[in-house]
């Protein structure tokens, strides 16, 4: 059986089988047989997620056979697609009916069920999270039923499945409510870091979306600010990026550059600070307007480890200072910037903006540059500040440190056991995370 890696390469297992089901059938009658044999079933979707949750020793259901369109309701804005379409996929789906998702990240490989189930997030203070985004959904219990879950239908285990970290079943549809079809009015620009900082919660109220990079051992922050627009409203002279202006920002300069840049410091890390500068010169600075999933996700080549913290929004100034006082004495080099995004508050149980207005930081290395001395010191500080891990992203934590950071995850504990009690879906991640 060959090994399976997720996309950063660094997360591996060798499945006891690899299933392709083209139905929900298939995926009950999977399921079911290793509740009966006592084997464990795991859904993997892109393998975007940085930790270990997708892994698996047992059987790994691929779900590509069962992704696409399955109904649009106009009318009311709903969509329904399979659990492994890709969110790339989405918006030319939805494209025929002048609907587009409310909002998305900067990278959009994932599966639609992978990327709720994890809790992914775009920036903007007036939106939650994709999971926020889900009015129903279809999942396969660890008993082989399939159950529809909805706020009026088996509303118990909707209130947690919607960010369920695989645990409670295997997704299978997901119904999203959409909005109309919109552009994004870009505008991105380099800016002192401590004017960012000072306005930084101002500027969260005042935007529909934004969300800055900073590069450590510079002063300097990239500012990314996105204005919604209906179709065809763009301000006067914004246009989309032309293909040569797309190639040379996000190809050349972003991707490659970058990563011969990064390949570079690896071999003389002194040299990180000063490339560091130039990154943040070349970088940022540039104005335009596109449909919104084209201004949303951004192409990523450059393989990278991640580490994500959901904190208070109000403290996201004072965990930047204090991350880069970190870096200055421990004396890291630090080559990746540091990403900064925000979301509103929500009620999903697992969610990471669970009942907080919800600033994030998120921390990066490059995949041959050892990360464990960065993400531990950063962790002290996000943990400081009442911080909570992204499901799918580098974090230490295990099951005792979860019960201060979630209300509800007594709840979604039973709903756990009541849907899997035999433990179907369990791996290492989840036995390390879940009591």
């Amino acid at each position: 059986m060959s090994q399976w890696r997720n996309w950063a390469g660094d997360q591996r297992c060798t499945p006891s089988r690899v299933a392709r089901p083209s139905t929900v059938a298939e995926v009950s009658s999977l399921v079911s047989a290793a509740a009966a044999s006592g084997g464990t079933v795991k859904a993997v979707g892109a393998g975007h997620s940085f930790t270990d949750i997708a892994l698996t020793r047992g059987v790994q259901l691929q779900l590509d056979g069962i992704s696409g369109l399955l109904s649009v309701d106009r009318a009311a804005k709903l969509a329904t697609v399979a659990g492994g379409t890709r969110l790339h996929e989405i918006p030319a789906l939805l494209a025929p009916y002048g609907l587009a998702m409310e909002n998305l990240g900067d990278i959009d490989r994932q599966s639609i069920s992978g990327a709720i189930s994890t809790g992914t997030h775009g920036t903007g203070l007036a939106f939650g999270g994709i999971a926020t985004q889900v009015r129903a959904l279809t999942l396969v219990s660890g008993t082989g039923e399939i159950l529809h879950c909805s706020a009026t239908d088996n509303s118990e285990v909707f209130s947690v499945a919607r960010v369920g970290l695989g645990a409670l079943g295997i997704i299978t549809s997901v119904t999203l409510q959409c909005v109309d079809a919109f552009m994004l009015h870009a505008v991105e620009r380099p800016e002192p870091l401590a004017a960012v900082m000072e306005s930084y919660g101002e500027r969260n109220a005042l935007h529909d979306h934004f969300e800055f990079y900073w590069f450590p051992h510079t002063d300097m922050a990239l500012t990314k600010t996105n204005t919604r627009h209906a179709p065809g409203g763009l301000p006067a002279g914004v246009s989309p990026l032309s293909t040569w202006a797309h190639f040379v920002d996000d190809v050349l300069v972003s991707n490659t550059l970058f990563s011969a840049l990064c390949n570079v410091t690896g071999k003389l890390p002194s040299a990180i600070p000063k490339a560091n500068r130039m990154a943040s010169g070349l970088t940022g600075n540039r104005e335009f307007g596109d449909a919104s999933h084209k201004v949303f996700a951004t192409q990523r080549t450059v393989r990278f480890r991640e580490m994500e913290y959901a904190l208070p929004l109000e403290n996201i100034p004072a965990v930047l200072g204090e991350l880069d006082a970190m870096i200055k004495r421990r004396r890291l080099q630090i080559s990746f910037p540091v990403e900064v995004r925000s979301a509103a508050a929500d009620t999903v149980a697992l969610s990471t903006a669970n009942n907080r207005e919800t600033g994030y930081i998120a921390i990066h290395q490059h995949i041959k540059t050892a990360p464990l001395e960065y993400f531990k010191a950063a962790e002290e500080i996000f943990r400081s500040h009442a911080g909570r891990p992204h499901w799918g992203k580098w974090h230490f934590l295990q099951s005792k440190d979860f019960a201060q950071l979630y209300p509800d995850l007594e709840l979604f504990c039973k709903v756990r056991d009541d849907l899997d009690p035999r433990r179907v879906f369990n791996n290492a991640y989840l036995a390390r995370v879940l009591p």
